[in-house]
């Protein structure tokens, strides 16, 4: 089907240059774009709930480790390497 579009003049150089680009006419392009904005408005995407992960273990700092103390920490992993 033809139809005319007035567009304006940086858009419609800029999308020759990319279609010249990617070897692809500016008609399938234009094709492509309204398909991605169309596909994008069919299934919009809803905000739920999300439920994060807890850790219900034991466990916690080795003893001697002061956890308000960056040196106390960074020598505590160097322990472990």
């Amino acid at each position: 089907m033809k139809t005319t579009l007035n567009l304006n003049d940086q858009l419609l150089a800029d999308a020759k240059a990319m279609a010249t680009q990617q070897r692809t006419s500016l008609t399938r392009l234009i094709e492509e774009g309204l398909q991605l904005r169309l596909r994008a408005q069919a299934s919009p995407v809803k905000p739920g709930r999300v439920r994060l992960p807890v850790f219900k273990g034991r466990g916690g700092l080795v003893a001697g480790v002061n956890p308000l103390s960056n040196k106390s920490l960074l020598d505590a992993l160097d322990d472990d390497a």
